[in-house]
């Protein structure tokens, strides 16, 4: 018959004392072998950004590579906004195309790119007005060919502002709230 050795640890005082580093070992040990966080929290009794700070400070490396979030440039969210947009892809497509882990996130980038984009002004007649005579017709075509370039000329700007920061790794964008000197 086999005895297996129970390992006792230090009990702690109070709560803002600190818990035995053997207990700590242990229980990142646990975690990094499969044992969900929250499993771990209940068990031992601990807080979340308690063991969330143990597996930043003792966790072996190969386990805090592969649990880091992973971050996306404005240039890769706008790249997945436009190809939703312009229907080429699905948001379940672009999301396993473009490796992103959750709809939520792509649903996100989709709003916050919805409310930076530069609204439209639809002309719409008076219900009273008179027919309208062909030199405002043809002035009002070249007014919305002027839009249309304008609208292609700001895409083609935010697309390079983009690229520019990313590869200057500088904020070029005005951030609002900002205090200059």
């Amino acid at each position: 018959m086999e005895h297996k050795e129970q390992e006792v640890y230090a009990p702690r005082d109070r709560k803002q004392s600190h818990y035995d580093k053997r207990l700590i070992l242990r229980v990142v040990k646990e975690v990094e072998a499969g044992l969900p966080r929250k499993e771990a929290n209940r068990i031992y009794e601990l807080g979340k950004s308690c063991l969330y700070n143990w597996m930043r400070k003792y966790g072996s490396r190969d386990y805090q590579q592969n649990v880091k979030r992973k971050s996306y440039t404005n240039l890769q969210k706008r790249t997945v906004v436009t190809a939703i947009e312009q229907g080429r892809m699905s948001i379940k497509e672009a999301q396993t195309a473009y490796g992103v882990k959750n709809e939520k996130i792509i649903r996100n980038w989709l709003a916050q790119y919805k409310v930076e984009k530069v609204e439209l002004c639809i002309i719409t007649e008076p219900v009273m007005a008179k027919k309208t005579k062909p030199f405002i017709t043809a002035q009002a075509e070249a007014l919305q060919k002027a839009l249309e370039e304008a609208e292609l000329k700001i895409k083609a700007l935010n697309t390079l502002i983009d690229v520019a920061e990313e590869q200057l790794k500088i904020d070029i964008r005005k951030k609002s709230g900002a205090r200059q000197s």
